[in-house]
């Protein structure tokens, strides 16, 4: 089990040592992230308080969801390009160790990215996101979307259209996590706590963990083909 878990967190050193070096994905998801929110702000700009705050949780997980495709599309591009996309599967060392290494290391840099956008979306559309409470709904809505995103990475590596063919299979399937999130996340900018979203909560928890057993047990057949 120690081996195990070091071989996770060697890949996920790997990739933040390469992303911290480059900085690519990262930036290149912020600033698109940033992009979204300040068109948005100028097409809502005369638009009163109440139906911008109506407007606020699906802005904000559209910023979110497009920020990262841009990021799940590198997750394995980079190896992919440097030629060691093969050396990192033949390594002795399970695959699924590899899905979990990937999705943690993508998991975190979505993460840093929602942590700057959301100051930002405040500011421009005078709208507060910053609350304790939506913490745990972008958390969950976070890591279902990276879930199934780094499978479906890994699937559309080695096609000429990755681009295109990663947000086409992966928006269908993203449908019930941004639901949910978008739901629980117009709650808690109402004023209502967690505790009036516990089935949207429950529908992102059931999700996150179906799905990421899913994944982890299917990902040595997806890399194998």
């Amino acid at each position: 089990m120690r081996s195990y878990l070091n071989k996770i967190g060697t890949i996920v050193w790997k990739d933040v040592v390469a992303e911290m070096r480059t900085k690519e994905a990262i930036t290149a998801m912020l600033v698109f992230a940033v992009l979204v929110v300040l068109i948005f702000n100028f097409a809502f700009d005369l638009r009163p308080p109440e139906e911008r705050l109506q407007n606020a949780p699906g802005l904000l997980w559209v910023a979110f969801t497009f920020a990262g495709v841009l990021g799940l599309n590198r997750t394995f591009v980079v190896e992919k390009d440097r030629g060691s996309l093969e050396g990192l599967l033949l390594a002795p060392v399970d695959r699924s160790a590899i899905y979990v290494g990937k999705f943690i290391s993508t998991f975190l840099f979505m993460t840093l990215v929602e942590a700057v956008t959301l100051p930002i979306f405040t500011i421009l559309n005078n709208v507060p996101v910053l609350l304790p409470e939506l913490i745990p709904v972008i958390i969950l809505g976070t890591f279902g979307f990276v879930t199934i995103g780094t499978l479906l990475s890994a699937m559309t590596v080695n096609t000429r259209s990755r681009e295109v063919m990663l947000p086409i299979l992966l928006f269908p399937m993203m449908v019930p996590v941004i639901i949910a999130a978008v739901r629980a996340t117009g709650a808690v900018l109402q004023g209502n706590g967690l505790s009036t979203v516990g089935d949207w909560m429950g529908m992102l928890i059931s999700f996150d963990i179906i799905f990421f057993v899913v994944c982890f047990l299917v990902f040595d057949y997806v890399v194998e083909e």
